[in-house]
């Protein structure tokens, strides 16, 4: 049997919620061309996504370790599908469109500096003077202006509706766009991804810490959520191995879903919600935990912020992250001719800061460690 474009659309039609985003039903696209014989618009994003040079450089960019810290050790390209699979069991149990939840989870990060917050924080600083950084717009950037894939357009000509979940995307870290219809609720879909880069967050970073040694059994087990866990399970902080973190990190995650689907679901009937208008025109965003699982998974993050992200090591990591790259762009700010050529050609189109923020925040942690030495390390000739 051949699976056509139209067939799709039809079976997401008569498949999904009504509160669903269809790809059919999409705003289109700023630069007119034709769809895809056989993939949705959605499903043609994502392709797009997955293929950019900003998709494969996540691999080598910092999630909470730096990248030579370890091979086992979350990246932000590995943070990404693990919010994509979080967000696509999700979005299926609901009954939304797996496609657009999943491609906007796949490009919410595409805009994050190396090292992290930590690079983030370096960089909004340094371009202050062009408006500062922040990533949820360096990812708009990407995906609009600076990946040069086709002849007829900048960027990747993405749908409306990926657009707004990534301008839209919106936890503690994330800031949303106040100027991309700022009175409409976004999506489900796009709601969603919100949910799953705060759970994943909390799971994985939990298990990181777990097997970094930075965080000890015992002292995680006083968080509430996590000792009723480890006591439901039968799990001994004392004698806390590998397999037991295995099963405790799943199972946590397998727990928080089931707990915002069923809260999401419960709350689309309280606010009688039948159609996507619905859905953009309520007074709040409607997917989320519980009330009760909202506070334990604070009291998780607010333990990690503590007793993790502050750990001394990665203050350590921090401190010196912060200094590669303000080194790094005050020495080509002050030397342009240094700059490769095709960043050059930017600074003639976009002006030396903004391309010079641009370039630092497209290097990965190993990049940019390997231009610190060749910019200040005497024995480094090229």
């Amino acid at each position: 049997m051949l699976v056509t474009r139209e067939m799709l659309e039809r079976n997401e039609r008569q498949d999904l919620a009504p509160y669903a985003a269809l790809a059919a039903d999409s705003r289109g696209r700023v630069h007119k061309e034709g769809e895809s014989a056989h993939r949705t618009a959605f499903q043609k994003d994502r392709d797009r996504v997955v293929h950019t040079s900003a998709f494969r450089r996540l691999e080598y960019k910092t999630q909470v370790f730096v990248n030579y810290e370890g091979d086992y050790y979350r990246t932000r390209l590995t943070h990404t599908l693990e919010v994509a699979q979080v967000a696509t069991s999700i979005a299926r149990a609901l009954g939304l469109n797996e496609d657009l939840s999943e491609t906007i989870a796949l490009a919410h990060d595409l805009g994050h500096p190396p090292f992290g917050h930590a690079g983030e924080k370096a960089l909004d600083t340094l371009a202050a003077n062009v408006g500062g950084f922040d990533h949820n717009r360096q990812s708009l950037r990407i995906v609009t202006k600076l990946e040069r894939r086709y002849p007829g357009f900048p960027g990747l000509n993405l749908t409306w509706e990926t657009l707004e979940g990534i301008m839209k995307h919106e936890t503690e870290y994330d800031v949303p766009d106040p100027s991309w219809e700022p009175d409409v609720q976004p999506t489900l879909e796009a709601q969603v991804v919100n949910v799953a880069d705060e759970v994943a967050y909390n799971a994985h970073d939990l298990d990181d810490g777990l097997r970094s040694g930075h965080l000890d059994p015992l002292h995680v087990a006083e968080v509430q959520i996590i000792g009723d866990l480890m006591q439901r399970l039968g799990l001994d902080a004392a004698r806390f191995d590998t397999s037991q973190r295995y099963i405790l990190i799943r199972e946590l995650l397998g727990d928080v879903i089931t707990d915002v689907v069923h809260a999401t679901h419960r709350r689309l009937l309280d606010h009688d919600v039948n159609t996507l208008d619905d859905v953009r025109q309520a007074p709040k965003k409607l997917l989320g935990p519980s009330e009760d699982m909202a506070r334990q998974l604070a009291e998780l993050k607010s333990f990690l912020y503590t007793n993790f992200y502050f750990h001394h090591r990665l203050i350590r990591m921090t401190r010196k992250a912060h200094q590669v790259l303000e080194r790094i762009y005050h020495a080509y700010l002050e030397t342009p001719n240094m700059l490769p050529p095709t960043v050059q050609q930017q600074v003639t189109e976009l002006g030396l800061e903004r391309a010079l923020t641009d370039y630092l925040s497209g290097m990965t942690d190993r990049y940019a460690n390997e231009e610190y030495r060749r910019l200040f390390d005497p024995t480094a000739l090229t």
